[in-house]
């Protein structure tokens, strides 16, 4: 226990040392115990105590309570870190409470940027109308009552930090050890109180490695219609945490098993089974999978997963059988795929930078990339097509289904070549266009006239500019503009034509160079 002790920051101990010399129970509770016992960092700190919301706020100088949960915001203010507080960013609101007759003024702050420790009454809750939300809230005195409406008894356990002592009445330290997800008390109670718990269930179990312990999951899979009764949003979350875990594949899959992807996407159960061409060796539903799990292990971010996840979910409605060839075919899956992506990143309330962002890598991840035909001009239209902040994640989920498709490697000579032609094309030109200077400016300087002498002064600068890009300053330029303007036609073109040459060597050296980091000729 002293381990645990060691692992709470001292802002949270202060919190409770200050209810408790106050005369109030205090213990940490819920996901921050079980993830210190699983050795984990926690993401939250969270105290439940027998004091109401009024004593708590008049132990604390700064708090906040706009909720009809009882849960109070204590401010705090961890060692070494920067609180933003401004008039701009803090917002002070007094409330008045009842205490022993008397009413007392308490000042209280907004939590922006601000580090905060929630601290919330025992509770014991009555009907759960909309399978989401208890009716009413009622504080209860005992720790007793507030773990036996929890959800999972690995987030029913309670810690004092002063004594050192865990307070485990549902055998969650046992379910911890044995990897188990089991509700506490009826599972089915549990799930009919809030459906979201069902959700829950599989993300817990995808984020640590568990598994669903028999009647927890006959009962979430009894009740999963219930999903249809909670947001959009609250969907949303606890399907990203799974796409985002280590083990994303295996929560879709458990997903799918439960039947509760039919509540969130639907849509890619229709690839289950469905046989492909003779170039894939996995079924639509599998390569999805794969191509997301390549993008799990490299540990990159959720536009991308998605689009690894969603990339063919078109193509059970485009799939079509080619007689000539005795094969099937997708042709313009691509397109209904964006469509669709589309669709359920709408229905889910993703960001609209999120959702665009996913969707424009489902319609182009089938960009042509035969590098023994294409051209550079067709490169930069797909760069357009994508823009260039999105370009290389195509690449990425170009690597993604690859790797869905069983192939060995993720990156083959062929798209390793192509990302060396992207980089080409989004490379800015060595040109006159990079000088300090314009043509504008030196007639404006010399009294040149448009003309072939213009250009030659403009590639004379670009060489001295090559040569030592210190020079690339207005000041030099003027100064070396006004001397170049002195010389014949004859003395400035051979100068001129100098620069071109220069500039083409300059271009070439950089093309090298790029191939090079790519790995290919």
């Amino acid at each position: 226990m002293k381990q645990l002790q060691d692992k709470i920051p001292e802002n949270v101990t202060r919190v409770t040392e200050t209810l408790q010399k106050a005369g109030f129970e205090a213990y940490l509770v819920g996901g921050c115990v079980r993830d210190m016992i699983l050795g984990r960092e926690p993401k939250d700190w969270d105290v439940t105590t027998n004091a109401v919301p009024e004593e708590i706020m008049s132990l604390f100088p700064r708090t906040f309570y706009e909720n009809t949960f009882g849960t109070v915001g204590v401010v705090v203010n961890e060692e070494n870190t920067v609180t933003r507080e401004t008039p701009n960013e803090v917002s002070r609101e007094t409330t008045k409470s009842t205490k022993n007759g008397e009413i007392e003024t308490f000042e209280t702050v907004s939590p922006k940027e601000l580090s905060i420790i929630e601290v919330t009454p025992y509770r014991l809750e009555a009907e759960y109308s909309d399978s989401r939300h208890p009716d009413t809230v009622t504080f209860s005195k005992t720790l007793e009552d507030d773990l036996k409406r929890r959800d999972f008894t690995i987030n029913a356990l309670a810690f004092d930090p002063s004594k050192g002592e865990i307070v485990d009445l549902y055998k969650g330290q046992k379910d911890l050890s044995d990897k188990v997800i089991r509700a506490v008390g009826d599972p089915k109670e549990r799930f009919s109180e809030d459906a979201l718990r069902i959700l829950r269930a599989v993300r817990f179990a995808t984020e640590l490695g568990f598994h669903v312990e028999q009647e927890t999951e006959i009962a979430l899979k009894e009740l999963a219609p219930n999903l249809q009764k909670i947001s959009a949003e609250r969907i949303r979350d606890e399907f990203v945490k799974i796409i985002m875990s280590r083990s994303a594949m295996q929560g879709v899959i458990s997903l799918r098993d439960y039947g509760l992807l039919q509540y969130i996407v639907p849509e890619m159960e229709k690839g289950i089974g469905m046989e492909q061409n003779k170039s894939h060796i996995y079924s639509v539903w599998e390569h999805n999978l794969r191509a997301m799990d390549h993008a799990t292990l490299n540990n990159w971010p959720l536009h991308i997963r998605l689009a690894a996840l969603f990339h063919d979910i078109g193509k059970p409605d485009a799939r079509r059988r080619s007689e000539d060839d005795k094969d099937w075919t997708f042709y313009g899956h691509d397109v209904v795929g964006e469509r669709m992506t589309k669709k359920i990143m709408q229905r889910l309330k993703f960001p609209a930078k999120t959702a665009d962002t996913v969707a424009v890598l489902v319609r182009n991840h089938m960009f042509f990339s035969d590098v023994e035909q294409i051209t550079l001009s067709a490169v930069r239209r797909i760069v357009a097509n994508v823009g260039k902040e999105n370009v290389w994640d195509l690449m990425k989920v170009r690597a993604c289904d690859r790797i869905g498709m069983g192939r060995p490697k993720e990156k083959p000579y062929r798209l390793r070549k192509y990302e060396s032609m992207i980089e080409e094309a989004m490379r800015a030109p060595v040109s006159v266009g990079m000088l300090k200077i314009d043509g504008l400016k030196v007639m404006e300087v010399t009294g040149e006239k448009p003309g072939p002498r213009l250009g030659f002064i403009l590639h004379a600068l670009l060489e001295d500019v090559l040569d030592d890009p210190s020079l690339n300053t207005a000041e030099y330029l003027e100064k070396r503009t006004l001397e170049l303007a002195k010389l014949s036609d004859n003395d400035l073109k051979a100068l001129g034509e100098e620069g071109k040459e220069k500039k083409a060597e300059a271009e070439q050296e950089e093309l090298e160079k790029i191939r090079k980091k790519h790995g290919v000729k």
